[in-house]
């Protein structure tokens, strides 16, 4: 006899409490297999598919696309075969990098479908879905049945009364989707009013004429990535005392170096790799600024190793992906591992352990095509090298005006791990080896 596996939001690690569904890759009635992907999901930190531990026919599943779910809601339902057909425990595979996921601790049978309202496959019937009734909770005067705060705060500044709302999550759930879509029918309704209103009345001469409205306020979510950059960022201006110098440094030998590298054969070396190359280097001389603050035991951690940020930017927002033991890698290996990762960014198939850890940044903002910046300290990090265009500029070069490639290195610091002298002493030295690279070969 089949039985009915109900699949939930796994545990998404790296301190992520909820996800958003951004596609459904399977519908009630489909066979799936296990570990089968089943639903597209964006956390604040990616954008990943999540696999099926069951393999089965789909009976129902929970949340449109847009919604936003908790960890540990249902996501869907799947039945199964015989119990020795499926063990309990489902497959045990890692979930897209977030752990295993345990089945739930119980089993449940399809409830039978309520009087008036016939389900198709634990499903119900889109036209349910969408009405307004009054649900179980509203008429015995108990709680409403609501997924997060979230959705009763947008339900109370739309001026919606929950009460008279049918969820369409399970046991009558009132999800976000359901807020939203009643939210957009009710100018619908009340336009319905007002075009058998009246004419409007002409005003009278003299009087002041309405004012055309202008075009309306566009309101973007903080949400998804985009609100986890800007928690970040607010975090780290409240807590960081951060102040920037910078030097201008003649990157022509750099270049020539880089150059000479690749006409040697071998896979092509990257700048970025190279700038990278220098910051492990100068970290390994003022190692203060690999390191952070444990506010609450008052006291700096420095870091045995380098877990290089380079910072993305992607259609989903700024993100910053890590190159774990940057320091134990030469030039080729980071180039490598900098392509592997912007391409995991530009597809949003990056994992939460590889945008977290991070013990030092490098901003390359010079793809922008601006020469300097003061960037903000990807917290809890203490320190960000920002890195701008390389042009050609004038300047004295062995006592003679030259035209020589030059570029601007800004360094961002927390003030609370060393003083100016520290930052000034990492700064030259990253120049310096910019100037001659052949500084770098006393670290080799």
């Amino acid at each position: 006899m089949a039985q009915v596996l109900e699949f939930k939001l796994p545990d998404l690690g790296e301190g992520l409490t909820e996800a958003e569904i951004v596609r459904w890759l399977v519908q009630v009635g489909d066979v799936v297999a296990v570990d089968q992907p089943v639903v597209e999901v964006e956390t604040a930190k990616a954008s990943v598919e999540v696999p099926c531990p069951y393999g089965g026919v789909v009976t129902a599943r929970y949340g449109e696309e847009g919604t936003e779910l908790p960890v540990g809601a249902p996501l869907l339902t799947v039945a199964v075969g015989e119990p020795e057909a499926e063990p309990e425990g489902g497959s045990g595979n890692v979930l897209v990098g977030y752990g295993t996921s345990e089945a739930p601790g119980r089993r449940r049978r399809v409830r039978p479908a309520p009087a008036g309202g016939a389900r198709v496959n634990g499903a119900a019937p889109a036209s349910a879905a969408n009405a307004l009734a009054v649900p179980p909770a509203a008429a015995s005067g108990g709680p409403v049945p609501v997924i997060s705060p979230l959705v009763r705060r947008l339900a109370r500044e739309g001026g919606l009364d929950l009460r008279a709302l049918a969820g369409s999550g399970p046991d009558g759930l009132i999800l976000r989707a359901d807020v939203e879509r009643a939210l957009r029918a009710a100018p619908e309704r009340d336009g319905g009013r007002t075009a058998e209103a009246p004419a409007a009345v002409a005003p009278a001469p003299g009087a002041t004429e309405a004012r055309v409205p202008g075009p309306a306020e566009v309101r973007v979510p903080l949400k998804g990535i985009r609100g986890a950059v800007a928690d970040k960022l607010s975090r780290s201006r409240r807590e960081i005392p951060d102040a920037t110098c910078w030097v201008d440094a003649d990157a022509t030998e750099l270049m020539r170096a880089r150059t000479a590298m690749n006409a040697a054969g071998g896979p092509k070396i990257s700048l970025l790799a190279l700038l990278a190359r220098v910051c492990t280097a100068a970290l390994a001389r003022f190692p203060e600024l690999n390191s952070s603050v444990d506010t609450e035991a008052r006291e700096i951690v420095q870091h045995p190793y380098v877990h290089l940020g380079f910072a993305a930017q992607t259609d989903r927002g700024l993100v910053v992906p890590v190159v774990r033991d940057a320091h134990a890698r030469g030039a080729e290996s980071l180039t490598a591992e900098f392509a592997r990762l912007t391409e995991a960014a530009r597809t949003g198939t990056l994992t939460p352990g590889e945008l977290t850890g991070g013990t030092f940044t490098l901003n390359n903002y010079g793809v922008f095509g601006v020469d300097g910046s003061t960037p903000i300290v990807n917290h809890p990090e203490a320190a960000m090298l920002g890195v701008g265009r390389i042009v050609p500029k004038p300047w004295v070069h062995e006592g003679e005006l030259a035209v020589r490639q030059v570029v601007q290195l800004s360094l961002t610091f927390d003030h609370r791990v060393c003083d100016g002298g520290t930052a000034g002493g990492f700064l030259r030295y990253v120049a310096d080896c910019v100037e001659q690279p052949a500084v770098l070969l006393r670290t080799l």
